[in-house]
């Protein structure tokens, strides 16, 4: 089935790496793909070190995409793409596949819609496919068997709090 985390509230990320654990115990074999991360955040690690887990992420990584020039988003679409049809090409090999903003990368446009959407069609009936992100489109909530919006009350970024490792990162 087709599982989306998204919204502007913390817990997406977080909300797919319980099920990526959940699965690794459970002896299922995940793969844990991030767009839009470089692969240094806290839970990589972690999530490297257990058995039957598989992680990947793009090669480059230039921030948030708000604030990248037309050269490194026509990077990033690039780089975007071939990781996707890796994925895509090794999705039998795993019983659940967490596409970790995904739902950004859509929205953007960096990752080719069409092949997406067919994937998720495809993959969908035979594994779980997890994607988080924000700002949805439509046909990927059309697609989706589990819609979860995480959506944030309250958050100490608002006061000024950075991002703390081991708990945003």
């Amino acid at each position: 089935m087709i599982h989306l985390y998204y919204g502007e509230g913390k817990g997406k990320t977080t909300a797919a790496i319980g099920l990526a654990v959940r699965a690794a115990g459970a002896g299922m074999r995940v793969l844990f793909a991030q767009f839009f991360k470089d692969g240094s955040s806290s839970e990589i690690r972690i999530l490297s070190a257990l058995p039957g887990v598989e992680t990947v992420h793009p090669g480059l990584h230039y921030g948030r995409y708000r604030t990248m020039n037309d050269g490194q988003r026509a990077e990033i679409g690039e780089s975007y793409r071939t990781l996707f049809a890796e994925i895509a090409s090794r999705a039998a090999e795993f019983d659940l596949i967490v596409l970790d903003e995904a739902v950004s990368a859509y929205g953007y446009g960096v990752l080719d819609r069409a092949a997406v959407t067919d994937f998720l069609r495809r993959e969908g009936q035979n594994r779980e496919v997890v994607l988080t992100g924000r700002g949805p489109a439509p046909e990927l909530l059309a697609l989706a068997d589990y819609a979860t919006e995480m959506r944030k009350e309250k958050h100490p970024f608002d006061s000024g709090v950075t991002a703390r490792r081991g708990v945003e990162y």
